[in-house]
């Protein structure tokens, strides 16, 4: 009986790391052979992506957030390749792997992309790896623990899902004055004003600065 090949694209700019992810899926329980198809940047993977004629050319994308960018076609990150994948291939998987840990970012991902398999790095050992996969392969979900954690601390907070309240926590922390942010958000000057004082309440800082806010958000994982 031949065996079944499993075609994985794996885009993550430390070859080491595409090198380990593909050992231990060769432990994999799905009697599978895998298929490694590596990319180390932004561009490559817009390329392998978009110029294959086959939408299912891929079972499998793994995708690492913080990647070297490609400019010239807007891609900045692993999120927007996540976007990309879904978009060209519809039916193929992704599995997310990556090193942040702040709720916002996590939640934004898990709400725009819906990956099969999420995971950030420091929690998962080369068993949990192969757990998820095997898991992801036959059909469910994964997230490993700090972003399943974090993600329903935020879903609990529900006024924080509000774009606008994570749009000021996170320019606060870009070090953009409260005067300004209507250059950078959609609403009033009086609006945002109203967004802080409920942030600060909710943080129990009520006469808190920024940087309390700031110091609050971080202390929270929430950037």
């Amino acid at each position: 009986m031949e065996t079944k090949k499993l075609n994985v694209l794996m885009i993550d700019d430390h070859p080491s790391m595409i090198e380990g992810y593909k050992s231990i899926l060769s432990f994999n329980d799905l009697d599978c052979e895998i298929n490694v198809t590596p990319a180390y940047n932004c561009e490559s993977a817009y390329y392998l992506i978009t110029e294959n004629q086959n939408l299912s050319a891929y079972d499998v994308v793994f995708i690492d957030l913080s990647l070297p960018a490609f400019p010239e076609q807007k891609i900045y990150s692993g999120h927007d390749l996540a976007r990309l994948v879904r978009s060209y291939m519809p039916t193929t998987k992704i599995i997310i792997l990556t090193s942040h840990i702040e709720a916002f970012l996590l939640y934004k991902i898990h709400r725009e992309i819906e990956p099969e398999g999420f995971l950030v790095k420091s929690d998962f050992s080369a068993q949990e790896l192969l757990t998820a996969f095997n898991q992801i392969m036959l059909g469910e979900k994964y997230k490993s623990r700090t972003v399943h954690q974090n993600i329903n601390e935020l879903m609990a907070n529900e006024f924080l899902l509000d774009e606008y309240y994570q749009q000021i926590i996170t320019l606060l922390a870009q070090g953009i004055k409260t005067k300004n942010m209507p250059e950078h958000i959609n609403i009033t000057l009086s609006a945002i004003d109203k967004r802080k004082a409920h942030i600060k309440e909710f943080f129990n800082i009520e006469k808190g600065s920024d940087e309390d806010i700031i110091k609050e958000a971080k202390k929270r994982g929430l950037i």
